[in-house]
């Protein structure tokens, strides 16, 4: 299947973190042809197994997204949300919503908000109710929602929401289909939560008990007006060998074994030191005695925004 076909496919389905069983689904139903077994543990985590005889391997990209959640109904029926995950207030501005049951809406700041100074707390989502009654047959105090802006091409570019992961889920099912016969015991882990916490690649490490593990994610960059201070990568100068971010220290094993790797089969790498944030990686590698472990970023720009951006040939 083509690269752009899985991402639409994958960012297209409601996956919010906490409610990812149908991102899951649709995931399993890609890699049923080519996985030995597959199975869901009680987080939530996919996980695809491709049996081997050598080392355990765990190759993470979560599944989940960011988003808001309903936390109060006014009598006028606007709607006040909380977040799940890291959204910032400011670049949710007149941004359409989508609820489970398919009620849309769109953020809107109040009329005396500040800009500059802007939380969430001075916005709300309308959903076009008349009053709260109306609102509740719509939606309840706890429903979440996610961005519904579209997914289109611009050049080389790939934009749509939730490229953060659906991209790097999609890298791994890629993986799993090109993969004929495994000399490694592998497992592809899809996991669930990762956005509120670095919750499913925990338990799901606990579980495997790796003896080396990769995250794979999207990274900030820094070839955007005033980013250049901000991250180490580009678009379109090839996948990012992580060093560190925010939760881990890549173990120098690995990073010179994927950048040796690359090197070997003339495929373009760069060096990933992302300032903010963190991976799931980063609950990986404390598991247990400890796990190598490394990682391989989809550079991207924008990300938690509703158009996030990549290059399509990375």
């Amino acid at each position: 299947m083509a690269m752009m076909t899985m991402v639409q496919r994958l960012t297209a389905v409601y996956g919010i973190s906490g409610r990812e069983a149908a991102v899951a689904e649709e995931i399993r139903r890609m890699a049923e042809p080519y996985a030995d077994e597959i199975w869901t543990d009680r987080l939530g985590n996919l996980i695809c197994h491709k049996k081997g005889e050598g080392p355990k391997m765990m190759f993470a990209a979560h599944l989940d997204s960011i988003g808001l959640i309903v936390t109060h109904i006014g009598k006028e029926g606007f709607l006040r949300v909380g977040t799940l995950g890291g959204i910032a207030a400011r670049e949710l501005l007149y941004t359409p919503v989508r609820f489970k049951n398919g009620v849309r809406g769109v953020i809107v700041p109040e009329e005396k908000a500040e800009f500059g100074k802007l939380k969430l707390d001075a916005c709300y989502v309308d959903i076009g109710a008349k009053d709260e009654e109306q609102a509740r047959r719509m939606v309840q105090v706890g429903d979440t929602a996610v961005y519904d802006t579209a997914i289109f091409l611009s050049g080389d570019k790939l934009v749509s929401p939730y490229l953060d992961n659906r991209i790097s889920c999609a890298v791994l099912l890629r993986v799993l289909e090109e993969l004929d016969a495994c000399p490694n015991d592998l497992y592809l882990v899809f996991s669930a939560q990762e956005e509120v916490g670095l919750r499913g690649a925990r338990t799901a490490a606990w579980s495997i008990d790796p003896d080396y593990a990769l995250a794979v994610d999207v990274t900030d960059v820094d070839d955007t007006p005033g980013s250049e201070k901000l991250g180490t990568v580009r678009l379109g100068q090839g996948a990012a060998v992580k060093v560190m971010d925010r939760s881990v220290i890549c173990h120098p094993q690995l990073v010179e074994t994927l950048e040796r790797l690359a090197g070997e089969r003339e495929v373009p790498v760069q060096r990933d030191i992302m300032r903010g944030g963190g991976t799931d990686a980063g609950a990986i590698h404390t598991t247990r005695m400890g796990v190598l472990t490394g990682g391989v970023s989809v550079p991207c720009r924008y990300i938690h925004t509703p158009t996030e951006m990549a290059d399509q040939a990375t």
